[in-house]
């Protein structure tokens, strides 16, 4: 097949058996290679759904200059559709970023707008949404994409993920497994699976230090997954259970997913297999568990696979336990 574009070669991505990494007989843990994606992540799919409808509905057009706080991903997926369509696009990061996604970003073209203050929970993810503020109302015909409150985020995965998902998946599905920052992507995918597999148990993964199903504000270095505010997209009575997960325990799932696995994935991927291995006990025989893998360990190498990285991280790191959503 011949593709018009890059953009059209986002979805489409694979699913793989974890049966290294979890063993137990009974047990089947599939993950869904996201990092397959042209753009390497999973945010090359709400980017070209929120792109592409826009340009249909006409809330988008070739004047349109779009603007996004991002850590990463979808500001790379973002710059990448919006050279295909010929848009301009500025992202605004703050320091954590990955050094390699900060080149990514400048080599296709986005204008970077890097903000250094933190906010008043210690990260930055209020202080970029301030700086989007602050330019979309400098600049004429601007559009703040919103990946916190854009419906088309959640529907990206609705309409796109899930359905593959269904398709490829070819058994029941018993639990869900997802780390969460701006909630679109478990709230499309719980949305559609359920409607096929009514019983499916939900369970986010979070950061250690991020506030968005309540716990106390507290430092985390890994982006992607956390934040430091609750997302408007996320329904909290629709996830069943959230697991915190901590920096180091994110970077030992990493780290064994490549030596066990050879998936060589980014941060919040080593996050969910670290969930999934506190959760193990609790699936009972015969249960398939469905995760993602959102992301390229390439743009880690400075982080997780940071043998200095890693011993610069808080010492006495703890993760707290798997929780009903009701007891957050």
């Amino acid at each position: 097949m011949v593709h018009d574009s890059v953009v059209s070669c986002i979805g489409g991505t694979p699913l793989v058996r974890l049966s290294r990494l979890f063993p137990r007989e009974g047990l089947s843990v599939l993950g869904k290679l996201e990092l397959c994606n042209p753009g390497g992540s999973v945010k090359d799919r709400p980017a070209r759904y929120i792109v592409e409808s826009g340009l249909r509905d006409g809330t988008i057009t070739s004047c349109t200059h779009l603007v996004e706080s991002s850590s990463g991903n979808l500001g790379i997926a973002l710059a990448m559709v919006a050279r295909v369509y010929g848009l301009r696009f500025t992202c605004v990061v703050d320091p954590k970023i990955a050094s390699a996604n900060l080149a990514i970003l400048r080599r296709l073209g986005a204008t970077v707008d890097m903000v250094q203050d933190r906010d008043d929970q210690g990260g930055y993810l209020k202080t970029r949404i301030r700086r989007v503020h602050e330019l979309i109302n400098r600049m004429p015909s601007s559009m703040w994409v919103n990946q916190y409150a854009n419906r088309k985020n959640w529907q990206a995965h609705f309409h796109g993920t899930a359905g593959e998902i269904i398709t490829d998946v070819g058994e029941d599905l018993d639990a869900l497994v997802v780390g969460v920052s701006t909630s679109g992507t478990i709230m499309g995918l719980s949305r559609r699976l359920r409607e096929v597999f009514p019983k499916l148990r939900v369970i986010g993964v979070d950061a250690v230090g991020s506030v968005i199903f309540g716990a106390p504000a507290g430092p985390r270095q890994l982006p992607g997954i956390g934040a430091s505010r609750a997302p408007e997209l996320l329904s909290l009575e629709e996830i069943d259970e959230v697991i915190h997960v901590s920096d180091l325990e994110s970077v030992h799932g990493c780290r064994d997913l490549a030596l066990m696995e050879g998936i060589f994935a980014g941060g919040s991927s080593g996050a969910v297999v670290a969930a999934i291995r506190k959760l193990a006990s609790s699936f009972s025989a015969g249960s398939t568990v469905l995760t993602l893998l959102p992301d390229r360990g390439d743009r880690y190498l400075d982080l997780v696979y940071s043998d200095e990285w890693v011993a610069g991280l808080p010492p006495g790191q703890n993760a707290t336990s798997s929780a009903a959503i009701a007891g957050v």
